[in-house]
């Protein structure tokens, strides 16, 4: 009993302490869960961004050359989900209401995110559904709250991946709850003309058929044929 009170013999004991610690802290653990594939990131893991000059972010924009946000004269629904709702359209910059700009029409919904890669696939098929639809349909993405107040980075992913169809920035996540829309990204939903939510699909689609036979069968809207 001696020798362990001896200082060399607290010193190895002390050392070896610190070794089962450092162990156990770093030793891979098994029942870590695992970060959801299309989950919304942290708040500390969130797009950053530098700040932008006016005149570069106005260059974006032309660059971009996203399509107008839609707008209706039509009366709001009662009911509408989307009423009074207010998100900024990356177009110009300026906030609409989207319960008044979608009165009246059904309409698409594709919520995503830049750091979301299964996005970056799919936005495609959201592009080749606005350019059929005309005036039977809106389609609208908004782009999640996390990255929202970084515009210039999402008009430069856009003009990367060649898509133009209207877009709105989800600020404060005003629209995500109006519509209820899980923080799973790509989601998309599917508004009918009455302002009322026909489904919530937080899904990726692989082809433009998958996503205009979903139109078809939840809206009434056929806009297939465009290919895949």
């Amino acid at each position: 009993m001696s020798r362990l009170k001896s200082p060399a013999a607290k010193a190895m004991i002390a050392f070896c302490v610190v070794m089962l610690a450092l162990i156990f802290a770093l030793w891979p653990r098994s029942d870590d869960p695992e970060p959801a594939v299309n989950a919304a990131p942290s708040a500390g893991r969130g797009i950053t961004d530098e700040e932008i000059a006016d005149e570069t972010l106005a260059q974006a924009r032309t660059e971009a050359a996203l399509a107008p946000c839609p707008q209706s004269n039509a009366p709001v629904p009662a009911g509408a989900a989307l009423a009074g709702v207010t998100a900024m359209c990356l177009a110009d910059g300026t906030p609409i209401d989207l319960g008044q700009a979608t009165a009246g029409k059904p309409t698409v919904i594709n919520m995503w995110a830049v750091w979301c890669l299964p996005c970056r696939r799919e936005l495609p098929y959201f592009d080749q559904l606005y350019q059929r639809a005309g005036d039977q349909l809106d389609v609208l993405a908004v782009h999640a709250r996390d990255g929202g107040d970084k515009p210039y980075a999402i008009l430069q992913f856009l003009k990367e991946v060649g898509v133009h169809l209207p877009t709105v920035a989800d600020t404060d996540g005003s629209v995500a709850g109006a519509l209820r829309a899980p923080r799973v990204y790509p989601s998309t939903i599917l508004v009918r003309a009455d302002g009322t939510v026909a489904g919530v699909l937080p899904q990726v689609f692989d082809t433009y058929d998958e996503l205009a036979a979903v139109v078809r069968d939840e809206l009434g809207v056929d806009l297939a044929g465009a290919g895949s």
